[in-house]
């Protein structure tokens, strides 16, 4: 049975024994604790792969105490923070500072709402939906900065501004590396994005600059979501914690969980404006919807998993390093890259299948 006709079912189920205003707003509650299930089952996964990643490029185990190969151990992390006393400073500016936690984690809630997870799976569709990312995108980074200052931290303060720092600059080549394929699209509305990806992916129609687009975007995300090689934010050798070294309990895990999201968010970002979304290589997802779901989720765990993979290979740059690479590197190749592609569209140069 298609997505669709479920959500139909109880649309038309909800309608007929309540008034319009009250179905409406039930609609829109059912919807939101779906999309919280599962950013809460996607974030306890996404920590556990990286456990096995980082087990396996270290040569060890990993998780496997807690239940069947130790599948378990996140939920019970899970229930410890639950559990744990929220402690702060005295000196706290404790109104920002419980506020900050919850802009990075609902920043991240709004994004996943425009992702098209199938074709008749996607909560929010509106024409704009790539200039919407990016707008979102950039509200994490206020929790962040909150939660630096309002810790009246010396060690906090200085990773929420190298976040700033960093978050400002990175989000140009992420901005600027989309911005070259919609000019070979043609619009910023995702679901028409996926369509025009039907008879091949854009990464493929593109040619070299998409494929350049797709390097520099992967290196920029990675940046944008404070990971190694770009965890400067959160240095353990230099400021312990870095922004969030004043946080405990429920308050850290939302920071935790939140990071590992917007890896996901990166890569499903990625999954859908270069490889095609919930489209599968092979031509089958037409003929048997619900399959897409499944090929947009691999393709994107196959990006976290590239994602990953940085951080276990290199090691951790320098503040001058991590600048001059995006200004002296990334931002002008973004630049004329994104003049090639131009002109290509221009002259009607891209590959048609």
């Amino acid at each position: 049975m298609k997505i669709v006709s479920i959500t139909k079912t109880v649309h038309d189920w909800l309608f007929s024994i309540m008034p319009e205003g009250a179905a409406s707003i039930v609609e829109m509650v059912l919807i939101a604790v779906a999309y919280l299930a599962f950013f809460a089952v996607a974030g306890l996964y996404l920590v556990l792969l990286e456990r096995r990643v980082a087990a396996w490029f270290q040569l060890r185990l990993g998780p496997n105490r807690v239940g069947p190969q130790g599948i378990f151990q996140t939920m019970a992390d899970a229930l410890k923070l639950v559990s744990k006393e929220l402690t702060g400073t005295i000196k706290a500016d404790n109104f920002l500072y419980n506020l900050a936690p919850y802009f990075v984690i609902v920043s991240s809630l709004m994004a996943l709402a425009v992702f098209p997870f199938t074709q008749e799976f996607q909560a929010f569709d509106i024409n704009i939906g790539i200039f919407f990312l990016i707008a979102i995108s950039s509200i994490g980074v206020i929790g962040i900065l909150l939660g630096g200052w309002s810790s009246n931290n010396k060690y906090a303060l200085i990773g929420a501004m190298r976040s700033g720092v960093q978050t400002i600059s990175y989000e140009l080549s992420v901005g600027l590396s989309l911005l070259t394929m919609v000019l070979l699209t043609g619009t910023l509305q995702l679901s028409e994005i996926v369509e025009v990806q039907k008879n091949g992916w854009l990464i493929v129609q593109g040619h070299i600059p998409a494929i350049i687009a797709f390097m520099i975007y992967m290196i920029a995300g990675t940046a944008e979501t404070n990971r190694a090689p770009f965890d400067l934010v959160e240095a353990e050798s230099e400021l312990g914690a870095g922004f969030h070294t004043e946080y405990s309990g429920m308050k850290f895990a939302y920071f935790f969980l939140a990071e590992f999201i917007n890896m996901f968010i990166i890569a499903a970002i990625a999954t859908t404006i270069f490889f095609g979304a919930w489209l599968s290589p092979f031509g089958i997802t037409d003929s048997i919807p619900w399959l897409g779901v499944f090929w947009f989720l691999g393709k994107t765990l196959l990006l976290v998993f590239l994602m990953m993979w940085f951080r276990w290979t290199f090691p951790r740059l320098r503040v001058d390093q991590l600048l001059t690479l995006e200004w002296k590197y990334l931002l002008p190749i973004n630049l004329v890259n994104i003049v090639i592609m131009a002109i290509l569209v221009w002259l009607n140069l891209t590959i048609k299948f």
